[in-house]
């Protein structure tokens, strides 16, 4: 049997297919952060299409309800051998004007895991969010995340606003569209391509590796 496309099926909102798929490539023995980016690789899709008027606001939280469930299916992996301790505090949001979470989520569960404790801002942050939870909360790490490209905008604003609150605070940035160039464009420290990036990003920044 043909190995199911896991990002064109997602793209394509078909569950059951995602579901057969990720089933599949677990039992084969298929690393888990492998799996992860097959998924990731179908939000993407789906944020292009969002962004070009394919799919409408409808259609975003259907992918995502069927990411949610993939993800789901997973979760025994993602939380295998996790730290007890806990070494720093990490600030983390989908900024204002995105809505979506799926990769916020698994950066959570991947974070807490690895000795983080992650305060959770939810999707469509504003700005005084972050700023408050960095003087609330001082940090070693603000994660910002975003899947539309018309959010890159709000993400500059936060990260600048962030910076003011606490000039130390290290800021890290993910999400489908995001990449180095944007990077260096909201003016952050650092690129997260996936959750296992963001750990390492992330004790490095807090001067933990």
């Amino acid at each position: 049997m043909a190995k199911i496309d896991l990002a064109k099926a997602l793209a394509e909102l078909d569950e059951d297919l995602v579901v057969a798929g990720v089933k599949d490539q677990l039992a084969a023995g298929a690393p888990t952060v492998e799996i992860l980016i097959q998924l990731q690789q179908g939000m993407e899709k789906v944020g292009k299409m969002f962004e070009a008027g394919e799919y409408y606001l409808s259609e975003l939280i259907m992918s995502a309800d069927v990411f949610s469930t993939a993800a789901s299916l997973l979760s025994s992996s993602l939380t295998a051998d996790c730290e007890t301790k806990t070494f720093g505090t990490m600030v983390l949001g989908t900024v204002k004007d995105d809505i979506h979470d799926i990769g916020k989520n698994i950066v959570a569960t991947i974070m807490n895991c690895n000795g983080f404790k992650v305060i959770d801002l939810g999707v469509d942050a504003p700005i005084s969010a972050f700023v408050d939870a960095v003087k609330v909360n001082k940090p070693q790490v603000v994660g910002m995340c975003c899947l539309l490209t018309t959010a890159f905008d709000t993400m500059k604003e936060t990260v600048a606003a962030v910076r003011a609150a606490d000039p130390s605070v290290k800021v890290l940035v993910g999400g489908g569209p995001v990449n180095e160039d944007v990077c260096k464009y909201v003016g952050a420290d650092g690129y997260c391509k996936n959750a296992y990036d963001a750990v390492a990003v992330a004790k490095k920044a807090a001067g933990l590796a």
